[in-house]
């Protein structure tokens, strides 16, 4: 099989999703010459059925609700329905011009885009649809899929995945979410506010498990008061179709019955049959295996995004795909620090943390070690005028540093930026409290959160 360009380009990359294509747009802007290769569309998951997609459903979700609760600021509106039809029209522009942008950016930059089905080759090959592509280094970027359990077919009928409920052409009348992480909540939250009646099974002990406890417990507080049931704490066991929809029964023998089930529990990495065992990568269940700068142990292969163990983030896989870009280029590369990356639940109310949990720092630095200080939104002017409730928690490391920050309320996902210098920069109490934050925003509320930890609370008790 010949390299129909001949050409041995310094780079060649698997894959065109957040990994994938910001390695190619930072390695050609360092002078490497770059082959993308992607089956599907540039921008992969993120842009056509990940991030993009569901903030956009979200969105509609939460102009929904303003409609519907106009009256309580002295508007008078009506909510006359969801034209699904539309929404889907408002979210499928909103990708369409940033697809466009992003050709646009991988044009500009002289990357070579290959449209077609790879496989790795060799340690320094890729063959796309009868061509073989030569490369110095391969960068391997293929992502993820919807997962689903043993037993339980996504048929795209009434058992669908998140790729299903993105174009799903009517809001359904009842549905069951199997799943109580990130992609579950954010599908509960908006099904919720397009006027679904909704139920979360989560097996854990509860919604989204991986944050901190009190967001946790905050979140779950906030669906009862909207009226998004849950069951959690008991797994799954079967799923089977009835005259009207899809009846589901859990270990414990209790069942729920809705009109559809979103399966959500998670995303495999996509590398079966793709050649990457039979070149010598080391595989864990799927998953390619890195070290810290994202090298394989085959010298020449690299791998980032939801493809290696991290993070499932797009924006992991933008810092990860830079990062091998960097290092292939000659420059000094620096190790990701998993716990200093901002992390954002989209539903009503957000969840944003970045940093460790109080569990975890306990587990680290032990009990006695560990301060932890809750802030109500109740005494945040802004948060008063939205009308939204919840609270920052920050943990700290007695005497120190600020190793945990964790928000729950509308807008905490912008409030991020700020709590990601904070602990990346290992801020103590009394450094941020200095800091003059805006009022009335709800950023001002991160600045008081801090003021109380540093010992001299403004608008909150002691």
């Amino acid at each position: 099989m010949a390299n129909d360009a001949s050409t041995v380009f310094d780079l060649v990359i698997l894959g065109g999703g957040s990994g994938g294509y910001a390695a190619a747009l930072r390695g050609a802007q360092l002078g490497l010459d770059v082959a993308l290769i992607e089956k599907n569309k540039l921008g992969g998951t993120c842009l056509h059925n990940g991030c993009i997609p569901t903030k956009a459903l979200l969105h509609a979700g939460e102009v929904a609700d303003q409609a519907r609760e106009a009256e309580q600021f002295g508007v008078k509106a009506s909510f006359e329905g969801i034209d699904i039809k539309g929404v889907h029209k408002y979210k499928d522009d909103v990708i369409s011009g940033l697809y466009k942008g992003l050709q646009g950016l991988v044009a500009s930059r002289k990357v070579t885009y290959i449209e077609g089905t790879g496989h790795l080759s060799s340690p320094t090959s890729v063959d796309v649809d009868g061509r073989r592509v030569e490369g110095r280094h391969v960068l391997l970027a293929t992502g993820s899929v919807p997962k689903s359990l043993p037993g339980l077919e996504i048929d795209g009928n009434r058992i669908i995945s998140s790729d299903h409920a993105l174009t799903l052409d009517r809001v359904p009348e009842s549905a069951i979410i199997l799943g109580g992480g990130v992609i579950g909540v954010e599908f509960a939250s908006a099904w919720k506010s397009f006027g679904t009646d909704v139920t979360v099974i989560e097996g854990l002990k509860h919604l989204v498990p991986v944050e901190d406890e009190n967001s946790s417990k905050l979140l779950e507080r906030a669906f009862r008061k909207r009226g998004i049931k849950f069951n959690l704490g008991t797994f799954f066991q079967s799923a089977e179709y009835t005259d009207s929809g899809v009846k589901v029964t859990l270990a414990d023998g209790k069942t729920f019955e809705a009109e559809v089930l979103l399966v959500a529990i998670g995303r495999g990495p996509v590398s079966a049959g793709l050649g990457y065992e039979e070149q010598g990568v080391a595989m864990d269940r799927g998953y390619v295996l890195v070290d810290e700068y994202m090298r394989t142990n085959v010298p020449t292969i690299s791998a980032v995004g939801d493809l290696v163990p991290t993070l499932q983030l797009a924006h992991v896989g933008f810092a990860e795909g830079i990062l091998v870009a960097e290092r292939l280029a000659g420059l000094k590369a620096v190790p990701i620090d998993y716990d200093g990356v901002p992390r954002v639940t989209y539903c009503h109310p957000e969840v944003a943390s970045v940093g460790i949990t109080e569990a975890k720092a306990k587990e680290i630095y032990g009990a006695d070690k560990v301060v932890a200080l809750k802030y109500n939104l109740a005494g945040n002017g802004k948060s008063k005028i939205l009308k939204t409730a919840g609270e920052i928690k920050l943990v700290q490391v007695k005497d120190g540093a600020v190793v945990g920050v964790h928000m729950v309320g509308d807008r905490m996902g912008e409030q991020v930026g700020e709590a990601q210098l904070i602990y990346n920069w290992e801020a103590l109490p009394a450094e941020v409290a200095q800091l003059i934050h805006a009022h009335p925003t709800q950023n001002e509320a991160l600045g008081e959160a801090h003021l109380a930890l540093a010992g001299k609370p403004l608008h909150s008790h002691d």
